[in-house]
């Protein structure tokens, strides 16, 4: 009898227990973007949340990067060869990788994100390189285009000591208003590019990841990742090129976010 009354009492502690835990992940902070949370609760701190972008049809999670001007929204982070970023349309489309390491988000919850137009949105590009430096570039009123258009990147003014590499570091290569383009969806303006005695079709191919390309550009942060000593002179690789000017010097680090003003 007194096994029985045990068990019973276990079970019943048991199922208390699973109901305040629920409680609990039901009552954390939500909202239609990190920004939103930090807003609503300033001691949020880092890590993973649950949006429900304005006029949104679903739902996602997001890695929310809660600093003292607000809570941003991680779509892309590199640190090192773990997660392979040569992927085909679908895979940046509805994104991949983990989301407390390095992954994409994808480009139809950014989409879903910025297509609110009662508010604007900055993106911020946070830059490491191998011997310990570190620069930013940040741009207003970004968003992108639906899937019609490529998901066609919009960036405003731009501000930052990393240069402006999405207009380019010379004229004639300007990244603003084309569309994405990957190894198996082509956007990139090139039919073909002519760089001296080279002929390329398409960005992607050399570039090893999906990325805005207006002939190829001086901006591509989704290629191949490659090692300190082995990381200058690749067509592949993480290229910030108004930064590092090195032809072509591959990052160690990357971080894109967003933030709704």
């Amino acid at each position: 009898m007194k096994s029985v009354f045990g068990c019973a009492l276990f079970l019943f502690a048991f199922l208390l227990s699973c109901t305040e835990q629920k409680s609990r992940s039901v009552a954390s902070p939500h909202g239609a973007d990190c920004t939103e949370i930090k807003a609503s609760s300033p001691q949020a701190s880092s890590g993973v949340y649950v949006v429900q972008p304005v006029r949104g049809k679903a739902s996602f999670k997001v890695y929310c990067e809660m600093r003292a001007d607000g809570g941003w929204t991680v779509f892309q982070r590199r640190s090192g060869a773990s997660v392979a970023f040569n992927r085909n349309w679908a895979a940046y489309k509805n994104g991949f990788g983990d989301l407390t390491q390095d992954h994409w988000l994808g480009l139809r919850k950014v989409f879903s994100l910025t297509k609110n137009k009662t508010r604007k949105w900055i993106l911020r590009v946070d830059l490491w390189d191998h011997e310990g430096g570190n620069a930013f570039a940040q741009y207003k009123n970004f968003r992108l285009g639906n899937e019609g258009t490529g998901f066609k990147l919009h960036v405003g003014k731009f501000k930052g000591n990393a240069g402006d590499a999405i207009r380019g570091a010379y004229a004639g290569i300007d990244q603003n208003g084309f569309g994405f383009s990957t190894i198996d969806h082509d956007n990139d303006g090139c039919s073909p590019c002519i760089f001296g005695d080279i002929s390329q079709m398409e960005c992607s191919f050399s570039a090893g990841g999906g990325w805005w390309f207006s002939r190829c550009g001086s901006a591509s942060l989704n290629g191949d990742w490659h090692p300190a000593g082995d990381h200058i002179g690749w067509a592949s690789g993480l290229h910030w090129e108004t930064w590092k000017t090195r032809a072509p010097y591959s990052l160690k680090a990357t971080r894109m976010m967003i933030k709704s003003v």
